[in-house]
């Protein structure tokens, strides 16, 4: 029988060949880990849909924090839940908010960790919207006021890079222009640039108690059958002053992930969502999969794809196979 001059099957023999031809790599430096902080004390409560994920007041981070600067994992990025909610999202503003007072803590704990903060107002409005709501609609003008202001408290605490999550036309533009005014040149701006609309969100919204309490989200985050208007999204961003550039959800979104690393020489973010991580933890207690082999095959495609960094609340375990 003939054979090929050139057999796969040659370097996949032994575990060192394999990683001596291992085409793509995850390390800690990929990773940020997402903490959920709520207001209050002495608080420490597991999140029931992401198993694993919990909500932290801000004195209970000195517990966390340790954990992911030994395992090497560069950055965190913080989203809140206040004790009151309104529909100007008047806790998400504030200078002693529950947002800065993380911030500055984590700088106490870990100066050397990069802080990255959500500017959004889902978290802090009554109505659980993205932005100001008036006779029923989403107002995109008149919400990158309040995302400057809630930007500006958390630069003024230390942040290192704000990330808007809000899909508002424009407010990368807004952000970069108030920060820069302010004297805040160097905070980065990572922009949830291409950030669809999709039933992955369930258990975030559990953890962050951020539901909308009418209606949805589609007027401002992007249909899923869409990926030329991501490129156009994405190319908007980095044209308003993005750093960084994001694709929200990551795992059904690959094909995104992999058009974005094609088109444009900017860091790529993917966020590895809740609704991601909480169907692995799930079929992994039914024991249906191989819990630990699934994420880590799950983080590897997106690294494949193209994403330069994974937000995951993986990132703890994975980083421990790793190492």
């Amino acid at each position: 029988m003939h054979y090929p001059e050139y057999r796969p099957r040659r370097l996949r023999r032994t575990e060192n060949m394999r990683r001596l031809v291992r085409e793509t790599s995850l390390s800690p430096s990929n990773f940020i880990y997402p903490l959920f902080v709520q207001a209050g004390k002495g608080i420490l409560s597991e999140i029931t849909a992401m198993p694993g994920q919990y909500r932290y007041s801000v004195d209970k981070l000195k517990g966390i924090i340790p954990e992911i600067s030994k395992r090497n994992i560069p950055g965190v990025i913080l989203f809140g839940i206040p004790d009151k909610k309104d529909p100007e999202a008047t806790e998400g503003i504030r200078a002693d908010g529950i947002i800065p007072r993380a911030i500055k803590e984590i700088k106490n704990l870990a100066p050397d960790l990069v802080v990255i903060s959500d500017v959004c107002l889902c978290e802090y409005t009554s109505h659980g919207h993205c932005g100001v709501v008036e006779n029923g609609v989403v107002q995109n003008d008149a919400t990158l006021d309040l995302l400057g202001e809630m930007a500006l408290s958390h630069a003024r605490a230390g942040v290192d890079w704000v990330a808007p999550s809000d899909m508002m036309d424009g407010r990368v533009a807004y952000l970069r222009e108030a920060l820069d005014e302010d004297n805040f040149e160097d905070v980065a701006i990572m922009a949830y640039s291409a950030k669809y609309a999709s039933g992955y969100y369930g258990p975030f919204r559990e953890a962050a108690e951020s539901a909308p309490q009418f209606g949805d989200r589609n007027s401002y985050q992007m249909a899923p059958p869409n990926v030329r208007e991501a490129m156009r999204e994405i190319a908007m961003d980095i044209e308003e002053g993005a750093d960084v550039v994001m694709v929200k959800p990551a795992l059904a979104y690959l094909d995104v992930i992999r058009c974005a690393r094609d088109e444009f020489d900017y860091p790529i973010a993917a966020y590895n969502v809740s609704g991601e991580y909480s169907m692995i933890k799930a079929a992994a207690e039914k024991g249906w999969i191989d819990g630990p082999r699934v994420m880590l095959e799950t983080l590897i495609s997106i690294r494949r794809a193209g994403a330069d960094i994974i937000i995951s609340y993986h990132a703890l375990e994975a980083t421990d196979l790793l190492i």
